[in-house]
């Protein structure tokens, strides 16, 4: 055994040798094919019996031999690429033999779809299953439900309809509000902080967004996000961009522990089903979004949730948002419910209302908005119905103390908002004024308050005084953005005068530099023209 291992030994190393040399023996072979200073060495050497066609020549010659090693390294240059293509296009078409295979096995999945659907739809017609393949080949035998023989807008039946009206089935065609349902079997709620008072949120949600998103807002900013909450679900943020306005909401979940959901509005939005989905009849599916998912979740929890608009007037709001506006409008909250499907699925999830979503009181929608080219103006219809929060000044660094977020719970804010609205409500005197005010701009200018307005004014300026404000302040900017906001629509350069004078009605009645934002507002009007 030990002399076989010596020969075995022996051997593999006389043959790997021979490998080293045929590998040493290239290499040798190429560093000599390149030894420039060996060439530089011969030509000086014998360059000096050189006449004068001898130097052309020798110059002719090691052009020609550079451009035939040029010309070798373009050839494998060229080899390697093909090569690599080659490879490629192999990798390409075993992906695509890939993908008609998958397309293939689809076709198949869908086929017996169809057989399981017409088998059904054969029984429930009463005809013997001996007949299906008749019944399938006749033309026209089953029309799409509400076509003349045509397949748009067909239903199929996918179980039978019980007394109740109610589709028995196993298919699932809400699998994200499942989920939800499936996550809230063992839900367990935070410990909520139910001993802050509006002015302390306001101050530690500053100083939470300074500390920790080096976000820098004003004081006013955050009263006036917080008193638009209490006045309407729908808030605006608006004006240039870099002052914060998607950083506002964002971060604010973020104090609140439950991450705003984002929906980045697109040009072509046109209607609801871009927000809230849509139901496939293809598929059986409901094409569910992130925000109806949300809004889903809210019904369980007594989290404050925030759904951002972000671009909003990218698109119409009137179109893809219009459903939601009317919803929010009535006044019974119980009434606020958003059709989803027109039928009811056993296996529907547990908080739709035989095809109904409720709209719950703790969601929020707060978009963003830019006046520019690319974007739609906002009509009243919207701004009758939101609270818009100017942003017009990037925030000034100040320095906070370290400060974490809470957790605060609708139930809590909702009891401050209604605790302000009991303490701080307008004082007869400032009521008045603002009657007066009504009067004078219905006289001179043709354009009233409205009583949504003054609905929404009597909830802001309470909570705006609760958060720390001035009473006075709060009306201003209410005056400001929701009432002489509308004078953009008349023709200014005819009222001029009307508008100085209106400037000086309200220094007299409310006080010299007492409602600083809708003076400075109307003396922008006046500059336009």
């Amino acid at each position: 055994m030990t002399g076989f291992l010596k020969w075995f030994f022996v051997f593999m190393t006389e043959m790997l040798k021979g490998f080293s040399m045929i590998f040493k023996g290239l290499w040798n072979g190429i560093k000599h094919i390149f030894n420039i200073k060996n060439y530089i060495q011969i030509f000086k050497t014998y360059s000096t019996d050189f006449g004068a066609v001898g130097w052309i020549l020798s110059i002719l010659a090691i052009i020609l031999v550079a451009g035939v090693f040029v010309l070798l390294g373009l050839m494998i240059v060229l080899a390697i690429r093909k090569y690599v293509r080659f490879r490629h296009s192999i990798v390409s078409n075993e992906d695509l033999l890939e993908e008609i295979a998958d397309l293939q096995r689809q076709v198949l999945k869908m086929t017996k779809e169809k057989d399981e659907i017409m088998a059904m739809k054969v029984a429930q017609m009463g005809i013997p299953t001996s007949g299906a393949l008749s019944l399938a080949g006749a033309e026209g035998m089953v029309p799409a439900l509400g076509t003349e023989g045509g397949t748009e807008g067909a239903v199929a039946v996918v179980g039978e309809t019980g007394d109740d009206g109610v589709v028995q089935t196993a298919d699932r065609r809400f699998s994200r509000l499942m989920e939800v349902d499936s996550f809230y079997r063992s839900y367990t709620p935070p410990e909520y902080n139910n001993s802050i008072t509006l002015e302390e949120l306001c101050d530690t949600y500053r100083n939470f967004a300074c500390s920790r998103m080096h976000l820098f807002y004003e004081p006013k900013t955050i009263r006036l996000f917080i008193a638009g909450m209490a006045s309407t679900k729908l808030i605006i943020l608006q004006g240039i961009s870099g002052t914060g306005k998607t950083s506002l909401p964002y971060s604010f979940g973020k104090f609140l522990q439950h991450d705003t959901t984002i929906a980045s509005v697109q040009p072509s939005w046109r209607d609801r089903t871009e927000l809230f989905g849509y139901f496939n009849e293809f598929t059986k599916n409901f094409n569910e979004t992130e925000v109806l998912k949300r809004i889903y979740s809210s019904s369980y929890n007594n989290d404050i949730n925030l759904v951002l608009l972000d671009e909003m007037n990218i698109a119409r709001v009137e179109y893809y948002f219009a459903e939601m506006l009317s919803i929010l409008e009535m006044p019974n909250a119980d009434e606020w419910e958003l059709d989803l499907v027109p039928n009811v699925w056993s296996t529907d999830p547990v908080n739709l209302n035989r095809g109904k979503l409720k709209i719950p009181q703790n969601v929020w929608y707060i978009g963003t908005a830019n006046n520019d080219d690319s974007t739609y103006a906002i009509s009243d219809k919207v701004y009758d119905r939101a609270q818009p929060i100017n942003l017009d000044a990037k925030g000034v660094p100040f320095d906070a103390p370290d400060t974490g977020p809470i957790d605060l719970g609708f139930d809590h804010l909702d009891q401050l908002f209604k605790e302000a609205f009991d303490k701080y409500p307008i004082s007869q005197d400032t009521l008045k004024k603002i009657q007066q005010l009504d009067l004078w701009v219905i006289e001179k200018l043709r354009v009233a308050f409205g009583n949504r307005i003054l609905k929404q004014m009597g909830l802001f300026v309470p909570v705006y005084v609760a958060c720390g404000g001035e009473e006075l302040e709060g009306v201003d900017y209410v005056l400001a953005t929701k009432i002489f906001r509308k004078f953009e629509s008349l023709n200014l350069a005819m009222l001029r005068d009307e508008l100085r004078e209106l400037v000086n009605y309200m220094n007299k009645s409310f006080g010299k530099n007492k409602m600083k934002e809708s003076i400075e507002y109307l003396e922008r009007l006046q500059k336009l023209f």
